[in-house]
């Protein structure tokens, strides 16, 4: 890839800091809004002259964009380099990363709060505060994820037009709104 115009720059610049508060290493992100923002795949050799950072660090990154399943290996005819492109729906990457995160995040969490339940049951000395604050975050967490189970069924086409309806959702229940 070219040098980067300015706004491609800032783009890759905001979506490094941004990968930085959502917990992501900077590079990782960074490498991922320069293949998102490329109209065509990249090898690492581009990506390290590109960003000016270590090619081991451009390896390890690619690695765990792939392994998030939003960035992918491709090939270029004629060069036997490896080149890589990202996901170019954001609807769908988006939707990926969720998945990714529930498994990484949201799965474990509920794991360990049905295991403080049981023990709460099994302990008679449990203090029942305790165990209705669990219980409320489980609640908490199992209806989220139920509700996201059917939402990720769903279209991008219908996911945004529910989004675009806003509070008129609320009027149709019944809430207000």
């Amino acid at each position: 890839m070219a040098a980067l115009t300015p706004v491609q720059q800032k783009l890759v610049l905001h979506w490094g800091e941004m990968g930085t508060r959502w917990g992501i290493n900077r590079t990782v992100a960074q490498i991922h809004a320069l293949l998102y923002l490329s109209p065509r795949p990249l090898n690492a050799e581009e990506i390290v002259a590109t960003l000016q950072v270590a090619r081991s660090n451009v390896s390890n990154s690619l690695k765990e964009l792939q392994g998030w399943g939003i960035v992918k290996l491709s090939h270029v005819l004629g060069d036997k380099r490896d080149h890589f492109e990202s996901m170019k729906d954001p609807w769908e990457m988006f939707r990926i990363v969720l998945d990714e995160r529930k498994k990484r995040e949201i799965d474990p969490t509920l794991a360990l709060l049905d295991e403080c339940l049981a023990e709460t049951d099994r302990d008679k000395q449990s203090d029942p505060y305790t165990r209705e604050r669990i219980k409320a975050m489980q609640g908490f967490f199992q209806t989220t994820m139920a509700w996201y189970a059917h939402v990720r069924k769903w279209s991008p086409e219908a996911l945004v037009k529910f989004m675009k309806m806003g509070d008129k959702v609320l009027k149709v229940l019944g809430l207000g709104g």
